[in-house]
């Protein structure tokens, strides 16, 4: 089967968030499978020069952005055996960062038509287009109004996946004609609430939509967690589902990381002690037997730093030891130095990212600390189990279908359910009162360490369902 998998970022080449983690990934697993999965992304002018480098151009056209036809060059690269191909115009792709633009409307509606436009020109037909998230929303719009009857472009199936409902491509209705270009008579397929929403757009023309864990298909339905849009999801019932994304298990991998100090494994724990040890000496705080709770995260409220705020100096009192790394917020990197500067043999804050010092805290942390007020999938849970640090999480998206709790069978980590700090730190006690019997702690990160969150399973469900609707 040949799969386009079309998305605003992909590792190696750039990435800002999990969407390019996913782009990056799945693609692999589903060539390893026996398919031809390609990725078609920006010629981003942040891509490092090496990368930039690599590439061959193949092609050039014009692509029709309403009133105006652009430039498009494609160039073609290859990473970890996947093809991909990279969309060139410096107008739209030479900035400083990849999103945040007055003109992000523009900028992907261009890449969209592009992504089209391109196939007519390379040697290479899909049978299915996997898009991601509103930079990509209008393919299958655009597919459906200009493409689906053209001859070269018949019988291609598009899928749709939300990564993030939150972000949803919205602006003034006045973008429908001078950025889309479409016909008043399909206007409606982007309007929504007064406004152009791509991403109800890729709704109501995909064939399939899917999201990053089946949880989080469920929540979406919703207002809580739909940002306005379960109306339209709850009539498109009928082809949503949810996929658990997976983790790169090579990058991530406690064998043979080159970020970590010393390396382990289920049978051959002794690593982790020194990594925990090197840690504690790297963020400055003292050496000893206490837990190590890590935290990896953006600093900002929907990852559950609200609750953190609130019972943090009665997690310091049962005893825990903090390793903190992230930036976002104001609010949260000035609590964080606070309570550094408070407890400096307890707590240790460490502003910015950093990835090698990110391995280095799922590495040498005993627990994980992920509260999230929502987590479409997640992978930082993930990943501390595949370096054996316990998560501790709330039971919402991608953490619930992830992560049991130990209080029941097979469980490998502490979840808690409700918005609420005190079920947090109930779940901070029940694990330090695990953390002190050294022998179920000790089969709990063998259990974790033998965890498959690798891709191969969720390609398989991706295959079984670009299956169905190719037929």
């Amino acid at each position: 089967m040949k799969i386009l998998y079309a998305a605003s970022e992909a590792l190696p080449f750039v990435a800002s968030g999990g969407l390019a983690d996913v782009a990056g990934s799945l693609p692999v697993a589903l060539n390893a499978a026996g398919n031809d999965c390609r990725v078609v992304m920006p010629l981003y002018s942040t891509i490092k020069k090496e990368l930039r480098d690599s590439l061959k151009f193949i092609c050039e056209f014009s692509v029709p952005v309403s009133w105006r036809n652009q430039y498009c060059g494609v160039y073609e690269g290859e990473a970890n055996g996947v093809t991909y191909y990279l969309l060139d115009n410096e107008y739209y792709f030479k900035r400083n960062t990849i999103y945040g633009h007055y003109d992000d409307a523009e900028r992907f509606t261009f890449f969209s038509r592009a992504i089209l436009e391109m196939l007519a020109h390379i040697d290479f037909k899909p049978d299915v287009m996997n898009c991601n998230d509103w930079q990509t929303a209008l393919v299958p719009v655009f597919y459906n109004i200009y493409y689906k009857e053209v001859e070269g472009y018949e019988n291609i199936k598009t899928v749709f996946t939300i990564h993030n409902i939150q972000y949803q491509g919205q602006y003034g209705m006045d973008v429908c004609g001078d950025i889309l270009g479409l016909p008043d008579y399909v206007k409606w397929v982007v309007e929504y609430d007064g406004c152009v929403n791509f991403m109800k757009g890729a709704f109501e023309t995909a064939d399939k939509i899917t999201t990053v864990s089946p949880t989080y298909a469920e929540e979406i339905l919703h207002p809580y967690f739909s940002h306005g849009l379960d109306p339209v999801l709850r009539g498109m019932q009928y082809k949503l589902t949810g996929f658990l994304n997976g983790i790169d298990q090579v990058v991530y991998n406690p064998e043979t990381d080159p970020a970590i100090p010393a390396h382990f494994s289920a049978d051959n724990k002794a690593g982790k002690a020194i990594c925990k040890r090197e840690l504690l000496k790297e963020m400055g705080l003292p050496d000893g037997k206490e837990p190590v709770i890590g935290i990896v995260t953006r600093l900002v409220s929907h990852k559950g730093l609200d609750l953190v705020k609130c019972v943090f100096e009665d997690m310091v009192h049962l005893g825990y030891k903090f390793t903190i790394l992230g930036s976002g917020e104001k609010v949260y990197e000035d609590f964080f130095r606070e309570m550094a500067f408070r407890y400096p043999d307890r707590v240790a804050v460490t502003i910015g990212f950093i990835p090698d010092l990110a391995h280095r805290i799922y590495a040498g942390a005993d627990i994980f600390l992920m509260p999230s007020q929502s987590e479409p999938c997640g992978l930082a849970q993930m990943v501390s189990l595949r370096y054996g640090t316990i998560p501790i999480v709330r039971e919402t998206g991608g953490l619930k279908d992830s992560i049991k709790d130990c209080g029941g069978k097979g469980g490998n980590g502490f979840t808690f359910k409700t918005y609420n700090a005190h079920d947090m730190l109930d779940a901070t006690v029940r694990a330090r009162a695990y953390y002190d019997q050294k022998i179920k702690w000790g089969r709990l990160v063998s259990h974790a360490l033998r965890e498959d969150f690798s891709w191969d399973r969720s390609a398989q469900l991706y295959i079984g369902l670009y299956k169905e609707i190719v037929g």
